[in-house]
């Protein structure tokens, strides 16, 4: 790339000069390319260990004048190729200018002006934004793209200096992290390391510290291990590692963006700044960070946030700790963790005033709301910008009054009946709003904590779950939503529904609040609406336990606000079609059972427990274990405190039953003493009557379980696990989702591999192996955006089958470096007609089990099948839809002997039905009468629908026909002949028995014309006259071709589109055009003056004839359209006509058995095509190369992938 002139003093320090003119000279880097001795080794280190961009530039450009000692640099570039694109551009544009310059200042300022001209003009448009060193970052963008690969789309995030551990011994190099990379290069003393990992195949990421990796990064992938240390940030660079593979295992968690945009943000131009990029990532990071710890709606973005002080009144304080603004809220954290919480919505404000400095309170601003509270910020930096920016955000808040009044609440389904203790919890609370407010603008404090972990009273419950969860702002904030989706998935019916209905009346059956049709219509009205407004999760068993328990304490309307807030931000990932969040948790209670109670952890993994209680304790908040009243408690405390209560009250439940659990002996008796632990969890402070328990049937026995009290159960899990806290959860979250979604990939794998069946001929490792290949493949077209239609997301709720699926260029690209007929130039053209043979379902994409019965037509099987295989690749539908409506046009003048024999095929390739429906058609059209009406008839006939009878005879022979034989295939016409030999001539192209092959397919192909035109004089005799009778009376006269030679060499026309798809042409378009070839032995021989040869010439025109079809195979598809080299070798005859530039005869036609029969009287074919070719190699090969496609790098290096 051209690079703004800068001085070099020493210039051949470290390089050599390969090229110099008067004004300029080429440099390669010492170390680069072959050769260079001991020198180059040591240069190529030193240029990787000391110099983060010196190897992006192996050749630059240098200016000099005669006179001067200085250099200027002008152009660098990666490749010899790259370099010499640069050198050339000078040679011809700058030279002859410069040497009419007399002052060499002018020369130098000429030449410097132009070149700034030149890096102007090519990022006039691309301005990086910023105040870093765009040019570093471009350059190392640059650096990365070219060493590994990389497309355009593949955006750096940023770039480290550190050490990966081969073995014991470190090599120092640099670590790029990219959107869906993470590459690693090293270059030591000759030694090169390059590593390219996917994001979404790492399966462990964490940092450790040990005797033997200091402080290091540990990587994990299926089959690898790696670790890098000696980061000077190492902090920095894991977090922005976590970051992107949890974004790359979202990929494959999610099938679409419902929630927010999981994908990573694209920056909008190609050179972006690769710092904004990584801001970006960090900010989203932030808003993620801000809207979890204040429970705010998702689509809250962080503006920014400052320290300050705010007064509590309650206590008489000044809190230090942190303010934070977005575009609805002003929230604050103080630096104590249970000091003071405050949430304050732009919706409630109606003053904000900066208040009189003092040197007590330093830059106060004041803040009051509708609720006619006051907070009091002060010790602000920067009052002024956030007044502002407060205003700013104001104005733009709607103007609509909001229902902010907790008076206007409907009351619930639960009456409670008012009780001393009730009461006194009703007191209590009040004294609270009375003290630190009401509403969302209440301060939050360890008192609060205190006052729920002692029970929330029934009449405040619902109003307190909204506040605490976050729900109360999003129901404000969207009035009227509820009732729109209601009344809009009213009498919508899917699968949801149907689910949804099955387990309505399994909801709390034993409350009396859903013994009724009231409540049961309820809880269908808000389950519908969510499955209605989040498809993605649709629903989920459990979701009707907990929203049964909701609707107790609330509205529908505000039911379905704390479900939202459960499924979408509370509990993430719990209630989709895998329930991976609560995968996840799992995972994470194993590793605190582990920390915590590490003796029973060994005995619960060997029983296999924890797997089986966790996901019915977490799905349910516990309200499927435990008795209504004392899980309620429970629940109180997981709005306020989120998922960290529920894992402190399992490991409560756990360490209350050690002895009794380790004394077990099976899953079975481990269960029943947790299921009768459970039972006995009583809140005795309940007010309303208790409800039976489902599983009370465990308590029964001799010796009943002591009760115990809810209350002491959370007291004891505060005790003894509050060591717990919010962010370490989170952190743990990441390591196990990279676990839990890697461990249902594998799944997926094996279900996949399983599916495919027996008799394909390839291992379960090498199916394993193309799995991973084909998904790949599927995942690139998400990476770089592409707009194709594999790019769409899958969709997990499929089939594991129908989740990946690649498109006809993707399979082109893997067929290319799979196939074992490697074609040259041909190869793309064979692989659209196998992607086409594959498709099925005509939706232009193929599943794994379709790709993987391609493959195997190819790798497996005798030399029959893979000669059926390269056959039915010729026939429609593998042929391009021009092909094939030509083929099908052929199909119309195939003989009634020739149309009988194809019978419908049965295989995994049979993909015939439109050639059964044609032959079927044509056989009736054929019984009628044969005059000009009724081929008028026969068409409007072929374009109605036909009878249904037909079709159900052949799908009845299908049902019968397990096992295809040779003789089911269709006849091959002469157009598709000419394609076969064609594929042929380029599968033996690269081949080293080339001319044998050569010479045996010519040998063949001479043979196979000459039984087609043997065959097609046997046939015309009998059926020919009485369809060609009527047309004969009106034929027009035809011209005599061999006196005219323009007819002997007619190009094909040159818009016509037919002339250039493939080689393949229209044949002859009605039997009239037919009747004007001159058939050379069909009794019909007008205008054949070659008549007489005798059958030595005709042989050797044959052969001639044969070699010069298949040997036109490297050329492009207009030669073969071109050629006069027709059937039977007779070029100056007129044996075909020629329709739209192709010449073909339209009655020539060639059997399967014929073909094959032909081929294995050459043994040098026949042992082409029955050598094994290793797929576990070209998978490999596939690998290496598989990301070098992109871009070609001069690079003459030896890459080792890691």
């Amino acid at each position: 790339m051209w690079l703004g002139p800068e001085e070099v003093l020493v210039a051949n320090a470290l390089w050599v000069t390969e090229r110099a003119n008067p004004f300029f000279v080429l440099q390669r880097r010492r170390g680069h390319g072959k050769g260079g001795g001991l020198t180059g080794l040591l240069v190529g280190t030193l240029d990787v260990v000391l110099d983060s961009s010196a190897r992006v530039a192996p050749y630059r450009i240098l200016h000099q004048t005669q006179d001067s000692q200085v250099y200027w640099t002008v152009a660098c570039g990666s490749s010899r190729k790259e370099i010499t694109k640069h050198w050339e551009w000078l040679e011809n544009n700058l030279l002859q200018t410069l040497s009419i310059f007399d002052n060499e200042e002018d020369i130098t300022t000429f030449v410097k002006g132009k070149i700034h001209g030149i890096i102007a003009e090519e990022n006039k448009n691309v301005q990086p934004q910023g105040d870093e060193d765009p040019g570093k970052f471009k350059e190392a963008e640059l650096k990365m793209r070219k060493q590994f690969g990389m497309p355009e789309g593949e955006k750096l995030v940023n770039y480290y200096s550190c050490s990966y551990w081969k073995g014991r011994v470190p090599r120092q190099g640099w670590l790029y992290l990219t959107v869906n990379h993470l590459c690693f290069y090293s270059f030591l003393l000759g030694k090169e390391v390059s590593l390219v990992v996917q994001w979404v195949d790492v399966t462990r990421l964490e940092k450790n510290a040990t005797l033997l990796f200091p402080e290091s990064i540990r990587v994990d992938t299926r089959d690898q291990e790696l670790f890098f240390s000696m980061f000077l940030n190492i902090g920095e660079t894991f977090k922005l590692m976590e970051q992107l593979a949890n974004l790359a295992v979202r990929q494959l968690l999610d099938s679409e963006g419902f929630l927010e945009e999981k994908a990573p943000p694209r920056p909008p131009r190609p050179h972006r700044n690769i710092s904004a990029l990584k801001r970006d990532l960090d900010a989203r990071a932030k808003n993620e960070c801000y809207r979890a710890t204040f429970r705010l709606p998702r689509d809250e973005r962080l503006d920014g946030h400052t320290s300050c002080t705010l007064w509590t009144p309650f206590n008489k304080l000044h809190i230090p700790g942190q303010m934070f603004i977005s575009s609805s809220y002003i929230c604050f954290a103080s630096k104590e963790e249970d000091a003071c919480h405050l949430i304050i919505p732009l919706r409630e404000v109606t003053i904000v005033e900066k208040a009189d400095c003092s040197s007590v309170l330093p830059s106060p601003l004041s803040i009051s709301t509708k609720s006619k509270m006051t907070f009091l910020f002060a010790n602000l930096k920067d009052r002024e910008f956030l007044v502002e920016r407060i205003s700013d955000f104001l104005q733009k808040m709607p103007s609509k009054p909001s229902g902010g009044s907790r008076a206007e609440r409907k009351a619930s389904i639960v009456d409670a009946a008012p009780e001393a203790k009730e009461k006194m919890k009703e007191e209590s609370w009040n004294i609270h709003f009375f003290e630190f407010g009401r509403g969302m603008c209440m301060y939050r404090t360890a008192r609060t904590r205190e006052l729920v972990l002692k029970g929330i009273p029934e009449s405040l419950r619902g109003e307190l779950w909204l506040l605490f969860s976050g729900a109360w702002n999003e129901m404000v904030t969207h009035p009227g939503y509820y009732a729109e989706l209601v009344e809009k998935s009213m009498g919508k019916y899917s699968l949801a529904t149907e689910e949804i209905e099955r387990d309505l009346h399994r909801s709390m059956p034993e409350h009396p609040a859903f013994q009724n049709e009231l409540g049961i219509a309820a809880l269908r009205r808000v389950l519908t609406a969510y499955a209605f407004r989040n498809p993605t999760i649709g629903y989920c068993q459990a979701m009707n336990i907990v929203t049964s328990v909701l609707l107790l304490y609330g509205s529908e309307e505000e039911a379905f606000w704390l479900l939202v807030a459960l499924c979408e931000r509370m509990l993430p990932d719990y209630y989709n079609t895998r329930v991976v969040g609560a995968l996840v948790d799992q995972g994470i209670f194993e590793e605190l059972t582990r920390d915590f109670l590490p003796q029973l952890s060994k005995k619960m993994q060997g029983l296999g427990v924890i797997s089986s209680i966790s996901l019915s304790w977490f799905l349910t908040l516990f309200l499927s274990v435990m008795p209504f009243e004392s899980a309620v408690v429970i629940v109180d405390c997981f709005f306020y405190e989120g998922i960290k209560v529920i894992l402190q009250v399992a490991l409560a439940i756990l360490d209350a039953n050690v002895e009794q659990l380790l004394g077990c002996g099976d899953e079975g008796e481990a269960m029943t003493v947790l299921g009768r632990y459970l039972d006995n969890v009583v809140n005795k402070q309940s007010v309303s009557p208790p409800i039976p328990h489902l599983h009370a049937l465990l308590t029964s026995g001799d010796d009943p379980p002591e009760e115990v009290d809810i209350f002491d159960l959370l007291k004891v899990s505060y005790e003894k696990f509050s060591s717990l806290r919010a962010e370490d959860i989170e952190q743990m979250r990441f390591k196990q989702r990279l676990k839990v979604i890697q461990s249902l990939e594998d799944t997926a794998k094996r279900s996949v591999v399983r599916a495919i069946p027996g008799d394909i001929g390839f291992s379960i490792e090498e199916l394993e192996d193309l799995y991973m290949v084909f998904k790949a493949k599927h995942l690139a077209s998400q990476y770089w955006g592409s707009s194709r239609p594999a790019a769409v997301r899958r969709d997990p709720s499929l089939p594991y089958l129908e989740q990946y699926r690649i498109d006809a260029h993707q399979f082109r690209e893997l067929f290319a470096s799979l196939t074992p007929w490697a074609c040259g130039t041909h190869t793309p053209v064979l692989a659209g007609r196998m992607f086409r043979l594959l498709d099925e379902n005509k939706d232009s994409l193929i599943n794994f089990k379709e790709f993987v019965t391609g493959m195997s037509g190819m790798y497996h099987g005798d030399l029959t099948e893979k000669l059926k295989v390269l056959y039915k690749l010729h026939l429609p539908p593998a042929l391009s839809p021009e092909e094939a409506e030509s083929a099908l046009e052929a199909a119309h003048y195939f003989t009634e002997d020739s149309s009988s024999e194809a019978s419908p095929l049965a295989s995994d390739l049979d993909l015939f039905l439109p050639w059964k429906v044609q032959e079927v058609l044509q056989q009736e059209e054929r019984e009628e009468a044969g005059n000009d009406i009724q081929d008028k008839r026969r068409e409007e006939k072929g374009t109605s629908p036909p009878d249904y009878r037909h079709y159900l005879r052949m799908w009845a022979k299908e049902k019968e026909v397990q096992k295809e034989t040779i003789k089911d295939l269709p006849k091959m016409n002469q157009e598709q002949f000419i394609e076969l030999c064609k594929t042929l001539y380029n599968m033996f192209s690269e081949d080293p028995m080339e001319q044998d092959l050569y010479h045996a397919i010519a040998t063949v192909a001479s043979l196979l014309l000459r039984i087609g035109e043997v065959g097609k004089r046997f046939s015309a005799w009998p059926g020919r006259k009485s369809r060609d009778s009527a047309p004969d009376e009106d034929e027009p006269p035809a011209p005599d071709p061999p006196q005219d030679p323009a007819w002997e060499l007619q190009p094909p026309a040159a818009g016509d589109p037919q002339a250039k798809a493939g080689g393949d042409t229209h044949p002859g378009k009605t039997p009239q055009e037919s009747q004007v070839v001159g058939e050379g032995g069909g009794g019909e021989g007008r205008g054949s003056p070659s008549q007489p040869l005798s059958d030595d010439e005709t042989k050797d025109d044959l052969s001639t004839s044969s070699y010069s079809v298949v040997s036109t195979g490297s050329l492009q598809c207009e030669d073969l359209a071109d050629d006069t080299v027709l059937v039977g070798g007779e070029a100056r005859s007129p044996v075909a006509t020629t329709h739209g530039g192709g010449a073909v005869d339209t009655d020539w036609c060639i059997s399967f058995e014929q073909i094959l029969a032909s081929i294995l009287t050459e043994s040098v074919l026949v042992n082409f095509f029955e050598k094994r070719v290793d797929i576990g190699l070209k998978i490999k090969d596939h690998r290496k190369v598989e990301r070098q496609l992109s871009t070609s790098s001069g690079h003459e290096q030896s890459v080792v992938l890691g």
